[in-house]
Order: structure tokens, then sequence, then C-alpha cells
């Protein structure tokens, strides 16, 4: 029965998130969804109650992997190491979060009026550290003297922009959808630059 729930649950956030993405909160109705799931409309009531906690749902599919994904920042000592697992992780958040990515990109560019506060607590907590983090390496240094918050948004930037505007990459690079291989190179790339660009060494001191 749980795992029913489940999988009931993952088609239709992934229905809600392609409908959200692509027409917005207010434009989208759970009869859509609920055709798009192929689920019948009162069993999403009876999994999510209303719209506003199905919308809740959707960011939440993408903002917990996003805190997440700090986590080699937080934990590991190394620069090298840490950015390389970041960054990584940020593109597979990207891959495998492309339309509910673009409902939270939605959210932030209007303001993050329907952003529940305590998830935007927490991700104001995480940036925070993370730029923390960068001014630490700058003063042993083990990174040349660059802005933390401008590198922060590079690799946000850098990362999220091939679920954001994936379409017009996937147009660009003459592909109907990116393969597995093309993250991999993307994350290989950027790494490189981040890594190079800002001088990064595992040397303490």
């Amino acid at each position: 029965m749980a795992k029913v729930r489940e999988r009931n649950q993952s088609v239709i956030i992934e229905a809600a998130s392609q409908h959200f993405a692509k027409h917005g909160y207010a434009a989208t109705k759970v009869a859509d969804i609920a055709k798009e799931a192929n689920i019948p409309k009162p069993n999403i009531y009876y999994y999510y109650n209303s719209k506003d906690n199905l919308y809740r749902a959707v960011l939440e599919s993408v903002t917990v992997p996003l805190l997440q994904s700090s986590k080699p920042i937080q934990e590991l000592d190394d620069p090298i190491e840490a950015l390389t697992e970041y960054i990584k992780t940020k593109l597979i958040i990207s891959r495998d979060h492309a339309y509910a990515s673009k409902v939270f990109a939605n959210e932030v560019m209007s303001g993050g009026q329907s952003l529940p506060k305590d998830i935007e607590d927490e991700l104001q907590q995480q940036s925070e550290m993370i730029i923390a983090k960068f001014q630490s390496w700058i003063d042993q240094g083990r990174m040349d003297t660059v802005s933390p918050h401008h590198l922060m948004f590079t690799i946000w930037a850098a990362t999220q922009t091939y679920a954001d505007f994936g379409w017009q990459i996937c147009r660009v690079m003459n592909k109907n959808k990116l393969a597995r291989k093309d993250y991999d190179e993307a994350a290989e790339f950027l790494t490189s630059m981040i890594l190079k660009g800002c001088g990064v060494n595992s040397n303490n001191g």
C-alpha cells in the first residue's frame, strides 16, 4: 500500500511540476494535473488536500535536494573536492528535477510571494553558510581573493540554466533531450572553469 501511495505521489508531482512550470500557479487546474497523471482528481485531493499543498510539494521536490546539495561545502575541508561534488550534484538536480526547478525559478523571479517562509529561511541559511565557507578558503589561501557572493551566484546560474533554459540548450545542441553524458561533460567543464578561474587549491596555509 505504501509503495502504491509513493508511486502515485511521484506521478502526481511530476505532472503538477510540468503544468505549474508551463502555465503558472493561477492558470493551472487540478483537473488538468489529474488528466496528465492519469489519476482521478479526488485522489489528488486525498493525497494533498488542496492546490496550495500540491504547489508546496512541487517546490519541496526541488528545494529539498537543493538544500542537501550543499553538504559537500559544509562537510568537506578540501575546496577542490567540495566544489567538484557540489557542482556535480547541482547539475544532477537540474537533470532529474527540470520542471520543478522551473517552478522554483518562476517563484523566485516573481519575488517569492508563494514561497513558504520556512523554505525561504532554510535557503537563506544555506546561502550564508556557503558564502562563509568560501570566505574561509580565501582567508586560508586556498582560493584567490574573489567575491564569495558572486562565486555562489555563478555556480547557481551555470548549473540551474540546464533546467530553466533546457529547451534553448537542446535546440542549440540539436538534441531532443540532453543525455547523461551531456550533464557529465557540463560538470567537468564547469568544475574546471571554477577551480582554475578562482585559483582553488588543496593547500592549507
